[in-house]
């Protein structure tokens, strides 16, 4: 469990950002998995006053505010019509509702752990993370920074021609799954988001390709397969490397059959 000694609801950004630059302050968010660490800090922020709680919708993108929660987005009527039901797919699952009634999106987003079905479904989209100082930037250049004492103030989807589905494979309901996948194609381009590898969530993009012509039996086969090979997989407590990189063609194949429409 986490200590601290002084507790800050902040009043505004800015008031948050100049207290998170302290080495010994830290963003609480949902408070949900942090708690359960050991760490010990100074002072800790809380970003609930600031009304970053809403998901904003217009013509071009959703905008979703780093307070808000999962089960919001799990039940976002308007989101998951434009998703196809991805976006709730990837969050149902997640340890339980009372759990996704306290979870935010920006620290699933902002903690980029190795096991977020959160990562890997908002990859697949046209995602971009709005930072408090480093600007808008997008969700799989975000992924790939060093973590810093900026913050994320809220996660735009751009409204893209899209067609999206996850798939996870977990060893029970509401367990960290084995392997992640979100398959899509967002304005024509093919977009695959591989995680719980057990590494964090990664895009692959068809850089051969195999999918030029359209998806086929033989395509999506082919296409597996090759993923299979390019996506780096470890061992842990849930599976071997080698049961992730099997778990990676059969979730990929599977996901493409269901853009193509053959399932």
């Amino acid at each position: 469990m986490i200590s601290f000694q002084n507790y800050v609801k902040a009043a505004s950004i800015e008031e948050a950002y100049q207290l998170n630059q302290a080495k010994s302050s830290k963003i609480i968010g949902g408070m949900l998995w942090k708690r359960l660490s050991r760490a010990s800090y100074n002072t800790v922020i809380d970003l609930s006053g600031l009304g970053l709680d809403k998901i904003e919708e217009d013509d071009t993108q959703f905008k979703i505010g780093a307070m808000v929660t999962l089960r919001s987005l799990e039940t976002c009527e308007s989101l998951n019509e434009y998703t196809g039901n991805a976006v709730r797919d990837a969050l149902k699952d997640i340890v339980g509702v009372q759990f996704r009634n306290m979870a935010t999106i920006g620290g699933s987003i902002w903690s980029r752990f190795g096991f977020s079905d959160v990562l890997t479904v908002f990859l697949a989209l046209d995602t971009y993370v709005e930072l408090y100082k480093g600007g808008i930037v997008s969700l799989s250049d975000f992924a790939k920074m060093k973590y810093d004492k900026d913050l994320i103030v809220s996660i735009i989807v751009k409204k893209t021609a899209c067609k999206c589905v996850y798939d996870a494979v977990r060893i029970q309901s509401t367990d960290f799954p084995v392997l992640t996948c979100a398959a899509s194609v967002v304005d024509g381009e093919y977009r695959f988001a591989i995680g719980a590898r057990p590494g964090k969530a990664r895009l692959y993009k068809d850089e051969q390709g195999i999918l030029a012509s359209g998806i086929t039996e033989e395509s999506a086969a082919e296409f597996a397969k090759a993923l299979s090979k390019a996506v780096p997989t470890g061992s842990n407590s849930r599976g071997s490397a080698a049961y992730r990189s099997r778990l990676v063609k059969v979730l990929t194949e599977r996901n493409l059959a269901r853009l193509g429409g053959l399932k």
